[in-house]
């Protein structure tokens, strides 16, 4: 029964879905003119919500099909195929073999993954689940990558081992990323780090005491985020007075 699951059942029963409020809402939140994020995204008006449900109802979908679902120029069939993948790689009783032709087919398709809530939603298990117990060099190879979606990936893949109080590679990669020139970088980072800071706070204190005053703005007011009032005045002066 796993395998009869296809791609073409699963866009049959999100189109039902379908409505044009959402589709409005979409537009609106991911500005899809040119040169925004959603730049060249096909939305049809499901909320995320009932995508997930339904990747649910289809977590059993083999790769090969789950493939067909990222080749789709529909922002939503993409995004239901990455939140199958994240299911089965969340899920307990998946293979290794399964955990590692997802990763595989993230890895091979990230033409496809063109968004940050598209990052933010496969990376953290099918990627940073995969790697735990494993080498971590391809992170430090996408957080070089010319492309901005790979490095955002790097990032936030990360975020799995911060579940372990694992916190190095976080501070790694966030400092590769220091000079990176796109906002959805700066987010990611300074995201991460803040919430390295919670496993370690003393670590965090040591990254922006040498780094704040030249990281970006946005990177640096997302990881101060839950410092004290004095702490986070104290940092932004000193990118203030650089």
């Amino acid at each position: 029964m796993p395998d009869a699951l296809t791609a073409a059942q699963f866009v049959e029963r999100l189109e039902t879905y379908r409505s044009p409020d959402e589709l409005e809402k979409i537009q609106r939140y991911f500005k899809t003119g040119d040169g925004e994020y959603g730049a060249g995204d096909t939305f049809i008006g499901v909320r995320m919500g009932q995508v997930f449900a339904l990747a649910r109802e289809f977590i059993d979908m083999p790769p090969n099909e789950i493939e067909i679902l990222l080749e789709s120029p529909i922002h939503e069939v993409r995004a239901g195929g990455l939140s199958i993948m994240d299911k089965q790689a969340r899920r307990k009783r998946t293979p290794e073999r399964r955990r590692k032709e997802l990763f595989d087919l993230y890895m091979r398709r990230t033409d496809r993954i063109n968004n940050w809530d598209l990052v933010d939603l496969g990376c953290p298990f099918v990627v940073g689940g995969y790697l735990r117990d494993g080498p971590r060099e391809i992170l430090y190879r996408l957080a070089r990558s010319s492309n901005v979606w790979e490095r955002r990936t790097a990032m936030v893949s990360t975020s799995y081992f911060l579940r372990d109080g694992d916190v190095a590679d976080t501070y790694a990669i966030a400092e590769l990323l220091l000079n990176d020139d796109h906002d959805m970088v700066h987010k990611a980072a300074g995201g991460w780090l803040r919430e390295a800071g919670r496993k370690d706070p003393g670590k965090l204190r040591a990254f922006l005491d040498k780094h704040a005053a030249t990281m970006p703005r946005t990177a640096l007011r997302y990881a101060i985020e839950h410092l004290d009032k004095e702490t986070r005045s104290h940092y932004l002066r000193m990118k203030h007075e650089r």
